[in-house]
């Protein structure tokens, strides 16, 4: 099946529910990773095969990979969310890289 890019850290994003202010910002930025559902608050997806509808993972704390070529626009949506509850951190470690509690 698919390998995973070894070249860089693998991060993951999620986002805090209770913070969010259902702006959807960050769903279009990347519409891939984030999605609004119906309570109007946004989620994260998982990958998803080629030609299949990702699944909005509504778990609270449910992470999504960030895949590399999306990086800048999930980073963007980090930055850009007025609710600031888009976290993204390593996966090895958990350590936030971009969001509100990354030590910038």
């Amino acid at each position: 099946m698919g390998s995973h890019n070894e070249q860089t850290a693998e991060l993951e994003v999620w986002i805090d529910q209770e913070l969010c202010t259902g702006d959807g910002i960050c769903a279009q930025y990347a519409p891939e990773v984030f999605e609004l559902d119906i309570d109007g608050l946004a989620y994260v997806k998982g990958p998803a095969p080629a030609g299949e509808e990702a699944e909005l993972r509504t778990e609270p704390g449910a992470t999504a990979p960030v895949p590399l070529p999306l990086l800048s626009d999930v980073v963007d949506s980090a930055k850009e969310c007025p609710g600031e509850c888009i976290h993204v951190r390593r996966a090895a470690d958990g350590v936030e890289v971009y969001g509100p509690d990354a030590g910038q």
